[in-house]
């Protein structure tokens, strides 16, 4: 259900604009899902392929989208109907209701196929590229073994496939988070925001981008976002949390698999014939590329492709040199196998 559509120019990167169709649209049933569908405005030929942007863990749909750097529109330009989704419990699905998810699996079983369902109906049935950062990759690769005929590739960017692995941190985090369900400490079903760290990390942004900042997981590569760009990530895409989210996760990494011993996600994943572009950033410091690699590593796709770019987590979306590396790579891996 398309609830409004404009036309508005916008910026694609620095100088860089368009004139594009925007439509806010909003999945029927019990979880209303809030998408952003974007299309070039002077677009005759129609578009080439639709798309669907899955943000990660606490974020929402301004991760592929700020005022001043979009990657939703770089592909927008590029002749691509492309859908920006808020998972349950993340921006405009939020607003409209759709509360937060019990666990990954409410992403997988429930949320990509309403989504895709959707995209499907307003894009002449055509099939989807389904494209996901950080935890959205992965929901993607456990949802679209699901989707038989309704999936045309699977681009991934930042995702853990191992999550941990290559991260001292993380792993330290993961043996402690091992601790509490040995424990049998329960789950708690809650979430918590996260934008009130991002309001933390604008305050000491100039602290928090040294080269010498004390923490470990920072999230981009110093020096690697324009300050001005890094500040409305912060305070844009920085959402919500599950708990049992994070904790899953983490017990992924004890698992050496997603979705954990009591999912087939990997054995599904792993099967399927689809094209399939792997993205990592080698200066990623939550998502290094010794945990990405592996979902290349072990699919079994015909057409498969892994790329690694010098840039950190966020900064593969929004960094500096993300439209000259990620973006690029990207559009020219759809642009050979779109209809």
């Amino acid at each position: 259900m398309i609830l409004y559509a404009r036309t508005l120019p916008q910026t694609i990167d620095r100088h860089d604009r368009a004139t594009f169709v925007k439509e806010l649209v909003v999945t029927g049933g019990p979880v209303p899902l809030a998408m952003v569908r974007k299309r070039l405005a002077d677009n005759q030929g129609g578009t080439r392929a639709p798309v669907l942007l899955v943000h990660g863990f606490g974020q929402n749909r301004y991760a592929w989208h700020l005022p001043a750097r979009s990657l939703a529109n770089h592909l927008a330009r590029e002749g691509y109907d492309v859908f920006n989704l808020d998972l349950r419990g993340h921006g405009r699905s939020r607003h409209f209701g759709a509360r937060p998810p019990r666990s990954v699996d409410d992403y997988v079983v429930e949320d990509i196929p309403i989504a895709v369902e959707e995209v499907l109906s307003h894009s002449g049935q055509r099939p989807v590229f389904l494209v996901g950062h950080s935890l959205g990759g992965l929901v993607n690769y456990a949802a679209a073994p699901g989707l038989e005929g309704a999936v045309s590739g699977l681009v991934s960017i930042g995702s853990p496939y191992h999550f941990a692995a290559g991260s001292l941190s993380l792993r330290t985090i993961a043996l402690f988070v091992e601790a509490l369900r040995r424990a049998g400490v329960p789950a708690t079903g809650m979430s918590f925001p996260v934008y009130p760290i991002g309001a933390v990390m604008r305050t000491f942004q100039r602290v928090a981008d040294s080269p010498l900042f004390p923490m470990p997981l920072r999230g981009w590569h110093a020096g690697s976002v324009e300050p001005h760009i890094l500040e409305q990530h912060l305070r844009l895409a920085f959402d919500r949390a599950g708990i049992d989210e994070l904790r899953h996760m983490f017990e992924w990494a004890t698992d050496k698999r997603f979705g954990g011993p009591s999912r087939d996600y990997v054995e599904r994943f792993e099967a399927l014939d689809v094209p399939l572009l792997v993205i990592a950033g080698t200066n990623d410091d939550l998502a290094p590329p010794a945990s990405v690699r592996p979902a290349f590593e072990r699919s079994r796709a015909k057409d498969k492709t892994y790329r690694t770019e010098p840039l950190g987590h966020i900064d593969l979306l929004v960094g500096r040199d993300a439209p000259g590396l990620t973006w690029s790579a990207v559009a020219r891996w759809l642009d050979e196998r779109a209809p």
